[in-house]
């Protein structure tokens, strides 16, 4: 039977865990804002992770470049205080990536939502049929 889930993906989850309460409770940069961690990817060798983080009010990678330079300048301080929590060997470096996604999905929903009203216009404009 195998695994549900490999290594890398445990590691994943425990960093996005960790990594989330340490910014919230921890970090005190002015620079930083809201910032949610949506995703984290850990190479194979667990050496690098990608977090994958979302700042509130921010559309655009400009726009949250302030809070991703906060998060890159404390990568080593959250390297070493996953040190102390975690039980592994060594600990991923962070790397610290705008996630596109949310606003991707968010501009998707809103072009799904005018097609279906543009549909609906053009169904009641429409001549009933000789089916109806």
């Amino acid at each position: 039977m195998a695994r549900e889930f490999g290594r890398t993906q445990r590691v994943a989850d425990f960093l996005r865990k960790e990594l989330s309460q340490l910014i919230q409770f921890e970090l005190r940069d002015p620079r930083l804002g809201m910032v949610s961690i949506t995703d984290v990817e850990v190479s194979r060798d667990l050496a690098h992770a990608k977090v994958f983080v979302t700042v509130l009010g921010c559309d655009d990678k400009q726009a949250a470049e302030e809070s991703l330079m906060a998060l890159t300048g404390a990568a080593g301080f959250l390297r070493s205080q996953l040190a102390r929590i975690a039980t592994m060997r060594t600990v991923p470096q962070l790397h610290f990536v705008f996630d596109e996604s949310v606003q991707r999905g968010l501009r998707l929903s809103s072009l799904i939502d005018r097609a279906i009203e543009e549909d609906e216009q053009h169904h009641q404009q429409l001549p009933p049929t000789q089916d109806d």
